[in-house]
């Protein structure tokens, strides 16, 4: 099967996926209805030492990579109770990495457990994490203020369909 782009809009501000955030990372999205991936090239002001990428992007990318996994293959919205990282190997800014996460068991009402891991251009393991995940529906999230219902519509809507 083969990765298609998931929609994106200017209408939020998000560090790792916004397209306007000029701090951002721009992770665009990917999905094959199993997983969900990015592939990106960090620039030199995310390093933490030399050319090596900051532990902290790296976490963030997880983060973001494993949310919209439950966000995308579970049609709920996501947000992260706890989350485990295992740093493997180095990565560097200007390398392509990939990341990818995947829904590992979820109750299908609350509660998720999610994975990633980040490669390098050699497909070597640079970091992995597991993190569990509440899951709220659209509305629950509208009703706590995690969105507003105009971004719900514009943002989520294409990708949780009749969900809302």
């Amino acid at each position: 099967m083969s990765y298609r782009k998931l929609p994106n809009t200017d209408t939020h501000n998000c560090f790792a996926c916004s397209p306007k955030n000029p701090y951002g990372l721009h992770m665009e999205l990917y999905s094959d209805d199993q997983s969900v991936k990015s592939r990106i090239t960090l620039p030199d002001h995310f390093t933490g030492w030399g050319r090596v990428v900051h532990g902290g992007i790296l976490a963030t990318i997880l983060d973001e990579i494993m949310g919209w996994s439950g966000i995308y293959l579970l049609r709920q919205f996501t947000l992260t109770k706890k989350m485990n990282i295992e740093f493997i190997k180095a990565a560097f800014v200007g390398d392509t990495l990939e990341a990818i996460g995947r829904v590992s068991a979820s109750d299908g009402k609350r509660n998720a457990e999610i994975e990633g891991v980040i490669t390098n251009g050699s497909g070597e393991i640079c970091a992995k994490s597991k993190a569990d995940f509440t899951m709220l529906s659209p509305k629950l999230a509208i009703r706590l203020g995690l969105v507003t219902a105009e971004q719900m519509q514009d943002f989520f809507e294409p990708l949780f369909g009749d969900k809302i």
